[in-house]
């Protein structure tokens, strides 16, 4: 069955406030955000018939649909990380396109910074019987810092990638941050700012890796006879794919490859366009490393080229490769799980709503977002109408 804009996304839009939000919990972004996207795409709250949401607290979805006072007809609770909101459009699309609902909303409220300071907040670890557990974390791994840095080393052995290479990532996000009001770190930032900075883990500077913040967002998919009606003009998904290689740093086939090869080559095939077509790139940033091995994976460049292909600021505003143009889980945002932000990001920039940092006639956007440790992603290319 050809997909291709039979499905559009609607609706998009964030929580009132983002960054540091102690005041509210998930619950409340996720159900704000809902409001906001549903005012975006024109939709009251009783339209919703299919609601999906990510969160590894039990029963989370039907709690969201408690809190909303909703009774969808079809509800999924896919969780693959940061990956999720991604691979979440893809299963909207099959159940509308299967009947079992019309206007799917996708929920996401995340409060990574208040969270570890409220009393009760959930603390994260490894099932005590999972390979993680017991052959990585007794060793000091396990915590996303630790794990791709341990990746990353690798890339830099087979590939030359450097310290420089990562940080051009960084000061290139940054400056589309500056051009973002609601980017959470806005100050400009060098080179040799990243490079000087604190150690994380080797080789991640602080600067390499992603903000810690409070944040919600939401998206809304419906079928293309009901997009035509709708306030605001449909982004349309023309491609999408999704896969999972592995869940620990033990488990991956190869630690400089992620499944973005496989879930991007899907996207990219059912789309029906070449790498040359796209206009605007939002990929996961939870570390500048993440960034450039998403790049060589989706295709936009030979393997192990990815520091080179970004050298000299080409991805920052003015460069012939525009990525993560709201500035990143690196300088944007990043409340824990950041792929809903991308789809955000995009659907404005297709839109032509980004203002300052609006690339001029984006037709065609590559969306990739991953999730756990390099282990699971999603990929939407996504077109203006």
């Amino acid at each position: 069955m050809d997909l291709r804009k039979r499905i559009a996304i609607a609706g998009a839009d964030e929580t009132d406030r983002i960054g540091i939000v102690p005041d509210m919990t998930p619950i409340m972004m996720q159900a704000q955000a809902v409001r906001n996207a549903l005012a975006d795409a024109g939709l009251q709250k009783s339209d919703v018939d299919a609601l999906f949401v990510a969160d590894p607290s039990p029963m989370s979805g039907v709690q969201l649909c408690e809190y909303l006072g909703i009774q969808p007809k079809y509800i999924d609770n896919t969780m693959t990380g940061g990956s999720s909101f991604v691979i979440h459009v893809e299963h909207a699309m099959a159940a509308i396109n299967a009947g079992l609902c019309s206007v799917a909303v996708i929920a996401h409220g995340e409060t990574g910074f208040s969270g570890r300071r409220r009393r009760g907040a959930r603390q994260g670890g490894f099932d005590s019987s999972l390979p993680a557990a017991q052959f990585e974390a007794p060793f000091g791994a396990g915590g996303p810092a630790s794990t791709y840095s341990m990746a990353a080393m690798r890339h830099m052995h087979e590939y030359g990638t450097t310290s420089e290479h990562l940080a051009e990532v960084a000061v290139a996000t940054r400056k589309w941050a500056q051009l973002n009001p609601k980017a959470m770190m806005r100050e400009p930032l060098s080179i040799e700012d990243v490079l000087s900075s604190r150690w994380i883990a080797y080789p991640f500077h602080i600067y390499d890796c992603c903000l810690v913040t409070d944040a919600g967002g939401a998206v809304v998919v419906v079928g293309a006879e009901r997009a035509r009606d709708l306030r605001k003009k449909p982004v349309w998904v023309l491609g999408s794919g999704e896969a999972t290689t592995h869940q620990s740093l033990l488990g991956m086939p190869d630690l400089t490859r992620t499944p973005a090869r496989y879930s991007g080559q899907r996207a990219f095939d059912m789309a029906g366009v070449s790498r040359a077509d796209i206009d605007v790139v939002e990929v996961y940033d939870s570390f500048t490393y993440t960034a450039l091995v998403t790049i060589e994976e989706l295709g936009f460049c030979e393997k192990g080229e990815g520091g080179p292909f970004l050298a000299n600021q080409r991805s920052a505003p003015g460069g012939d490769f525009p990525m993560n143009t709201n500035g990143g889980g690196l300088s944007y945002t990043h409340p824990g799980m950041y792929g809903m932000f991308i789809l955000i990001e995009a659907v404005r920039q297709l839109r032509g709503e980004c203002g300052e940092r609006q690339v001029a006639g984006a037709e065609l956007a590559c969306v990739n977002a991953t999730g756990g440790i390099l282990s699971a992603t999603g990929t939407l290319i996504l077109g203006a109408d």
